[in-house]
């Protein structure tokens, strides 16, 4: 019986073992540092006091609150608290000023140039890519050809209402089809298209000269009203100016013929819904800074460095579309 409860020694340690043996090794019974002990039993007790403050055990519905009250959405706002502060303080201005006021005071334009370029990010990029830069269908904003006009008052009236959109006061145009619903033959419209690929002095196939020649006749009776009699466009009516190389949906004669035979009807959403009042400003302003903006009778020799404040606001801008 003694020998049964004699501890056994290791012989190369000299450490007492547990009794316990795998495969001829034996476990030494090492008692764990008291620094240690002294850790976990702290970490135990922090545990208990953090359960209560904060929320912690998982019930029915969520977990529970904690003494503290504290949840992320509570600290996130806190956080931001003093960033919607200062915020404010260009809002309260922002809100009253004018496109003038705003063009010619440095804090408002950078305020609106900051606030414009976020919202594009977030609501236009898609479509127009993050550079503005455009796709097929889809119009470039650095260049100067628009289809409504690049004032101010265009292009904020065009993102608030959208063309084609379902707001009452969208800007609407409407191309007929003209090989679709039968108004022109197959002979006719490959001789527009040669008149048109002709205006904007695009090399390639423009037919004979007999079609040449009819081309301009049909092009007088049919699209010169919108278009112009030299294609220079109307903005009137959102007609692009065909003569000028800009495409918004290819400059290739097989695009330009799908143009001609189906029509297009882009749809750019009312963002009256959406967005409020002082970001729709803000976005008219970052876009018309872009690169394509005309003048609306505003004093461009005021001291507003809108040139470093647009760098600021934007990276990088690539080049050619239309709107």
């Amino acid at each position: 019986m003694a020998d049964k409860d004699k501890k056994e020694i290791d012989k190369i340690s000299g450490v007492e073992t547990t009794g316990h043996e795998w495969d001829g090794l034996k476990e030494l019974n090492n008692p764990l540092p008291r620094w240690w002990v002294w850790v976990w039993l702290v970490c135990i007790l922090w545990a208990v006091w953090y359960w209560v403050l904060y929320p912690a055990w998982p019930v029915p519905g969520g977990a529970t609150e904690g003494t503290k009250g504290y949840t992320q959405f509570k600290e996130l706002a806190q956080s931001q608290k003093e960033i919607l502060a200062r915020q404010q303080e260009y809002l309260d201005k922002f809100e009253n000023a004018s496109f003038d006021q705003i063009m010619n005071d440095q804090e408002l334009y950078a305020f609106a140039m900051a606030g414009g370029a976020s919202a594009f990010k977030d609501n236009c990029a898609t479509c127009h890519g993050s550079g503005a830069e455009g796709s097929k269908g889809y119009p470039n904003l650095n260049d100067d050809d628009w289809l409504w006009g690049g004032k101010l008052s265009d292009i904020y009236y065009t993102i608030k209402y959208g063309i084609r959109s379902v707001d009452e006061q969208t800007r609407i145009s409407q191309m007929p089809a003209f090989g679709k619903d039968g108004f022109l033959d197959r002979k006719e419209i490959d001789a527009v298209v040669s008149y048109v690929l002709a205006l904007s002095g695009s090399v390639g196939d423009h037919g004979e000269v007999e079609d040449y020649s009819l081309g301009k006749k049909v092009f007088a009776q049919n699209c010169a009203t919108c278009h112009g009699d030299n294609g220079q466009g109307n903005r009137e009516f959102g007609a692009p100016n065909l003569s000028d190389k800009i495409w918004l949906y290819g400059g290739k004669r097989e695009d330009i013929f799908y143009t001609v035979y189906n029509s297009r009807a882009g749809v750019m959403p009312t963002w009256k819904n959406r967005l409020d009042e002082n970001t729709i400003k803000e976005l008219a302003v970052y876009v018309h800074q872009l690169g394509g903006g005309e003048d609306e009778n505003y004093d461009m020799s005021s001291q507003v460095d809108k040139e470093k404040v647009a760098d600021d606001a934007k990276q990088e801008q690539p080049q050619s579309t239309k709107e």
